[in-house]
């Protein structure tokens, strides 16, 4: 008799949690939400400025390093445009050695400015609103890098640029720069060609750290293997498909 008993109470809680089961679904919707919001705010937030601390740092790293700009392809500073006609009559008579050894200067002072950008970014990284974190979180592979430069790429020029001034006088840009133009000066019928090399040196530097920031960004969001710490594998794996 036990044992009939109990199968009918078994029977008759079945029934009880089938016949609400759908009154159940609907308050756990209602409450998961609410519990999860409230947790991850303060985690999304922090999760986002220790996804961009992490791959500032590791471009700022990367493009310190001897050929962090002259040796990469996509960061690379090139002869500027406007000076494409000088480097091109150079190379015809004889002279590409002092174009090469004018650009290659220009990557060596970003070289050598870029460990001056980390402290700048940091400071950048803390203005960071909850809001924000929200709207990049849930943005493209670059989002954040996007904000990020829309918020301090201006300031960060700014800032940037004495660095850069003092990078070019070290290695020596100014120098290469002279001895190229008085090559070109040489030339019949050259015309003059006058531009602001810092400004310049100082644009397609900026322009390669939010690069680099960009692809580090991209790995954090879709490679598990660069998720470096537990606080970036908690934020970013949760919001993989």
């Amino acid at each position: 008799m036990k044992g009939i008993a109990g199968a009918a109470l078994s029977l008759v809680f079945l029934a009880i949690a089938v016949s609400h089961a759908g009154y159940l679904d609907e308050l756990l919707k209602k409450v998961t939400p609410m519990a999860e919001s409230e947790l991850d705010t303060d985690t999304i937030i922090k999760g986002l400025k220790e996804a961009l601390a992490v791959g500032t740092d590791k471009a700022v790293t990367q493009v310190s390093q001897v050929d962090g700009y002259f040796g990469n392809e996509a960061i690379k500073i090139l002869m500027p445009e406007k000076m494409s006609s000088v480097a091109d009559m150079l190379a015809r008579v004889g002279f590409q050695e002092e174009v090469d050894n004018f650009v290659m200067s220009m990557n060596r002072a970003a070289e050598k400015a870029a460990p001056e950008a980390a402290g700048l970014f940091t400071d950048s990284i803390r203005q960071m609103s909850i809001n924000d974190a929200k709207k990049i979180l849930n943005g493209g592979d670059t989002a954040a890098t996007d904000y990020f430069r829309e918020k301090t790429g201006k300031q960060l020029g700014e800032k940037f640029r004495p660095r850069i001034s003092e990078s070019m006088n070290s290695v020596g840009v100014a120098r290469y720069y002279k001895d190229m133009m008085d090559k070109y000066s040489q030339i019949p019928f050259a015309k003059d060609v006058a531009f602001d090399l810092d400004e310049y040196v100082t644009d397609k530097s900026v322009d390669g750290l939010f690069h680099m920031v960009a692809q580090e960004e991209k790995k954090i969001r879709t490679d598990p293997a660069a998720r470096v710490t537990d606080l970036l594998k908690k934020v970013f794996e949760k919001q993989a498909p």
